[in-house]
């Protein structure tokens, strides 16, 4: 069962990762994408506060603002508003009652499925980020296990858990498993 810590060391690593490429061109643009760098840490970080609202707001969309963490920003800023909103959303994880949910559009998720988007949103994002820096971040195996296992419950898991990883998001093929397209999240808790 992923949680608010499983955020705040998701987010201690992929801030790290990042913290230590703050030089780096992040005007560079993601392989693969239409996203620079710096788009792609921001789109992190907006999913983290995203997330945060949606699971406290309840089960019916709140699209009442629009919030957006602008990409123009320094990239220490950036680095340092994920971490700021990881622990929006790992205190809000933590303080949510089992039996809530909150809206997403792919389905209405209790605390571990917000803290399993969370935690999916950096890790692929940051691996991303390193490949538009021509970097490589290596994904940590025991939370990529976790998210696999609540995300991704359709997903082999004989295989290298980075790798499974980048395939449930559409990323890489995985041996004879082509690249997907069209992936989700599996939102709703076990069992639902």
């Amino acid at each position: 069962m992923l949680d608010g810590r499983d955020v705040t060391e998701v987010a201690r690593r992929c801030a790290a990762f990042l913290d230590g490429a703050v030089d780096a061109d992040w005007t560079a643009v993601v392989p693969g994408m239409d996203w620079t760098v710096a788009k792609t840490v921001a789109h992190i970080s907006d999913c983290l506060l995203w997330y945060s609202t949606d699971l406290l707001a309840g089960p019916s969309e709140l699209s009442t603002a629009d919030v957006a963490v602008r990409p123009d920003s320094s990239p220490a800023d950036l680095v340092r508003t994920l971490r700021t909103f990881a622990s929006v959303l790992a205190a809000v994880v933590e303080a949510t009652p089992a039996d809530h949910r909150g809206w997403h559009p792919w389905g209405l998720a209790d605390a571990a499925g917000f803290a399993g988007m969370g935690c999916d949103e950096m890790l692929v994002h940051t691996h991303d980020a390193a490949r538009g820096l021509g970097l490589e971040f290596a994904l940590p195996p025991e939370p990529t296990r976790k998210v696999l296992a609540r995300m991704f419950p359709e997903a082999p898991t004989d295989r290298d858990p980075a790798e499974t990883l980048l395939w449930a998001n559409g990323r890489i093929p995985l041996g004879d498993l082509p690249k997907r397209t069209g992936w989700r999240w599996h939102c709703a808790p076990p069992g639902s």
